[in-house]
Order: structure tokens, then C-alpha cells, then sequence
């Protein structure tokens, strides 16, 4: 006889298949091509820029207008002392490229710390207490929305003046407003748990409460946002140095090399091409590695 209450199959997965959750991080890192790809790049750039006193050929500062415009070697006229060419002024542009990656990854690491510690006290703020503080938080976002960043920035710049400093502060004094979205969103969802509850009977402090059990469990949410405004503050400062408004010369920055090579564009279109290709390159690998990101860090990757 058979019994009226039927017992489910158990689920053997499959053999020479193991769990994702058992799988070492290495492994997980791999079986996620976004993350594996874009963080791969990602660090081949990061190395790049840290190993710049030791990669660069020739100082990035130093002029000699005999060597003007000298074309990467595979041109025929190209050479392998200067082998991405050098620019109006006679500088080595591979030297110029390694050091710009150093200004570009330190704006990108700068404004997302600055925009992150903002929007995300805003966001728990606003998320954890709700009510007035919400609807503060909430107008001060509204606010910040309705002023575009490339116009507020082109007028602060212009009026304090360019400089790699006053760059990073104004774009991340601008760019908090998505760290304080999503913030929110995340701190109302955590705030309902069991275990915030817990804390709260046992007459853990509010601040306590804030730092020990809500911004843990929203780290994953800020880490995603953070590489994308990352992205963002790199572009901006890009834009802002094109139009001579961003980094000042000599520094090497991309955004600056491209400005300095419009006026050879026709003749010399290595000039363009190489810093606006690196500067897509990383992009595109900061992008990838947070999307990355994302899926690695969801429930649903991680059971």
C-alpha cells in the first residue's frame, strides 16, 4: 500500500557539477565574464597607471620640437623610440598615456568617494528615519536634479578656475543625487528585518543600529553604484578638459590630449585615436566590471 502523503524526490544535482555557492571565489569571479573580462581590463589598466614611472619610456613633460609629430611605429616614418608617436610639442605620447590613466583613475576613485559618502549618509538618513527627514532628503535630491552637472560644472570651473583639485571637488559635490536614490531605497528594505528589530530591542543605539546592521547589508547596492558614477566622473572630466575648462597643461590628461590634437586631426589622427581609445577602453571595462558587479552581488548569485 501506498501512503496518501507522497514524498518529494530529493534533487541530486548533477555529478562533476558542483553548487554555485561551494564554488571557490576565484571560480565564481570566472563563471561571471562581465566581472572576469571587465575587472581583467580594469586591473591591466590600474597596473598600468601605478607602473607609469617604470612603463614610460621618456619623461611625459619633456619637449623636443624636433621630434614633432613623429607617427606610432607601424607607419613608415614611425620609430620605436617613441612607439605610440609623440605630439605637437614633441612629448612621448605612450609616457603621456600611461600617466594620464593616473589622472583619469584618480578623478574617477576621488568623486565616487566624495559623491558616495554624501549620497549615501543622505540615503540611510532618509531611508532609516523616513517622514520629515524623507521629504528633505527627497527635496535636496529634486533639487540637485533639476541643475545639469556639465552646465553647473562649466561655470563653477570657469569661474575658480581649472585645476585637478577644483575638478574633483566640484563633480563630487554634483554627483551624490544616485547614491542617495538608491540609498534610500536599500536602507527602507533593510530597516523592516528581523534583525534590525532585534537591535533595536536590545536597546542598541540608533547610530549603532545605522553602522552595525543597516549599511552592511547595503554595501553591495553602493559598491554597483559606485563604479558607474566612477564611469560617469571620468567622462565629465574628459568633457571639461576638452574644452579647456578641466585639467590644465601640462598634465597629461586624456580628455586633454584629445583637445590638443583638434587642430591635427586631418594630419595626424593617431593624435585622437589613441587617448579617445584608451579613454573608451576604460570606461568600457569599469562599466563591465559593475555590471559584473551587480549579478556577483545578488541573492541570486550568491545561493
Amino acid at each position: 500500500m501506498t501512503s496518501s502523503h507522497s514524498v518529494p524526490p530529493t534533487v541530486v544535482p548533477a555529478a562533476g557539477r558542483p553548487s554555485y555557492r561551494r564554488l571557490p571565489l576565484w571560480r565564481r569571479v570566472l563563471a561571471n565574464h562581465a566581472l572576469a573580462i571587465g575587472g581583467g581590463l580594469l586591473l591591466l589598466i590600474v597596473l598600468m597607471a601605478v607602473l607609469a614611472p617604470w612603463l614610460a619610456p621618456h619623461d611625459p613633460y619633456v619637449q623636443d620640437l624636433a621630434y614633432r609629430n613623429v607617427p606610432p611605429f607601424w607607419y613608415d616614418k614611425g620609430t620605436w623610440l617613441h612607439p605610440l608617436g609623440t605630439d605637437q610639442l614633441g612629448r612621448d605620447y605612450l609616457s603621456r598615456l600611461l600617466y594620464g590613466a593616473r589622472i583619469s583613475l584618480t578623478i574617477g576613485a576621488s568623486v565616487a568617494l566624495i559623491s558616495g559618502a554624501i549620497g549615501t549618509t543622505l540615503g540611510l538618513l532618509a531611508g532609516y528615519f523616513g517622514g520629515r527627514t524623507d521629504m528633505a532628503v527627497s527635496f535636496l535630491v529634486t533639487t540637485r536634479l533639476a541643475m545639469p552637472v556639465i552646465l553647473v560644472a562649466l561655470a563653477t570651473v570657469a569661474i575658480v578656475g581649472g585645476s585637478l583639485s577644483v575638478v574633483i571637488w566640484v563633480l563630487g559635490l554634483l554627483k551624490w543625487d544616485r547614491f542617495a536614490v538608491v540609498m534610500r531605497g536599500a536602507t527602507q528594505q533593510v530597516r523592516t528585518q528581523e534583525y534590525v528589530a532585534a537591535a533595536q530591542a536590545a536597546g542598541a543605539s540608533t547610530l549603532r543600529i545605522i553602522l552595525t546592521e543597516v549599511l552592511p547589508n547595503v554595501i553591495p547596492h553602493l559598491i554597483v553604484i559606485a563604479t558607474l558614477e566612477a564611469a560617469s566622473a571620468i567622462l565629465l572630466e574628459a568633457a571639461l578638459s576638452f574644452l579647456g575648462l578641466g585639467v590644465q597643461p601640462p598634465l597629461p590628461s586624456w580628455g586633454l590630449m584629445i583637445s590638443e590634437a583638434k587642430a591635427y586631426m586631418f594630419f595626424s589622427f593617431w593624435l585622437i585615436a589613441i587617448p579617445g581609445t584608451a579613454l573608451a577602453l576604460l570606461i568600457f571595462a569599469i562599466n563591465l566590471a559593475g555590471d559584473g558587479l551587480h549579478h556577483f552581488l545578488t541573492p541570486e548569485e550568491r545561493a
